[in-house]
């Protein structure tokens, strides 16, 4: 299968090119054009291997969900002209991240096993096991590094530090709660929970802007919903959708981010689960069917179609 590593275009009145750690955003006008590639990240490392068809699933359940949640919150998308594609307002990015959690999962149980009782200034309660749910949402921000880890921050300290102004950071936390709530029901409607996702936000004429992907695999956790409670009695792990498996899949092979650490190589049948695995996500969350593009070069097809849209 031919995957997108990345993508090199040239396109008319281009003024500046970005590569992240998954997508390539090209900046046309005061339009960003984001290009989900299939390369997929852990621990704040790019893996060497890329995952087919991993761009056009992350990218198209970002589109599903910030088309409905329009109603909620302003965001920056205008277009997506192909599958593997966003289009969308340019925005200054606010440096903080908007993480939410429902449950004490991923890097929360973490924090909790250790011993901690508080992450980012969230008193956690005592008696918790994994992936119980908290009696009610917790935000946890982080700050939005350049390169490397983001770092967990409290909300004093964001307010402390000027990173936002009080009242940019109140719609921030508004909106969040609003936008976990809405992913939270419609997670319900197709049998699933959503555990904990991360939300980013810009400033654009002033205004508080949704930005990036939403409740995708690569920014949310989510549980199945059925048997649940019945594998939380037992002390069982969870079924979920996810990244973590992931990154699970990496610390058994002795990878966690850290110096030193060397990556392991990955096999052909655990590339080709990613892929089944956020297809299946796709599928269950949006209730649409997947539809796999066969072609031997999809950068031509990526670069037609945005070309089309912005003749």
């Amino acid at each position: 299968m031919n995957t997108i590593r990345e993508t090199n275009f040239h396109f008319p009145g281009q003024t500046a090119f970005y590569r992240g750690k998954v997508r390539d955003v090209y900046t046309v006008a005061d339009m960003l054009i984001m290009v989900a590639s299939d390369r997929i990240s852990a621990f704040d490392h790019i893996l060497p291997r890329a995952i087919p068809y991993k761009g056009a699933v992350l990218n198209q359940t970002a589109t599903h969900f910030l088309n409905a949640t329009r109603d909620i919150c302003p965001n920056w998308l205008i277009a997506s002209p192909d599958p593997n594609v966003a289009i969308g307002h340019r925005c200054e990015p606010v440096r903080v991240e908007m993480v939410i959690r429902g449950y004490l999962a991923g890097h929360a149980a973490r924090t909790y096993a250790s011993g901690l009782r508080s992450l980012c200034g969230v008193a956690l309660p005592n008696g918790m096991k994994e992936n119980d749910p908290f009696p009610e949402p917790i935000i946890t921000p982080s700050t939005k590094a350049e390169e490397g880890h983001d770092e967990d921050i409290s909300r004093e300290d964001i307010l402390r530090s000027g990173l936002v102004s009080e009242e940019d950071y109140l719609t921030m936390e508004k909106y969040t709660r609003a936008l976990f709530q809405r992913g939270t029901e419609m997670a319900a409607k197709q049998g699933l929970i959503l555990v904990d996702t991360k939300y980013e936000f810009g400033k654009k004429n002033d205004e508080i802007i949704l930005m990036d992907e939403i409740h995708t695999p690569d920014s949310s956790r989510y549980f199945y919903a059925e048997g649940y409670a019945e594998r939380q009695e037992k002390g069982e792990h969870q079924k979920q959708l996810s990244k973590e498996f992931v990154r699970e899949w990496l610390m058994a092979n002795g990878f966690q981010g850290k110096d030193g650490q060397q990556m392991p190589v990955m096999p052909d049948e655990f590339a080709q689960e990613i892929t089944e695995r956020y297809i299946e996500l796709y599928e269950t969350i949006t209730g649409n069917t997947f539809h796999k593009d066969p072609s031997e070069h999809p950068e031509a097809r990526i670069e037609r179609n945005i070309l089309n849209w912005l003749d």
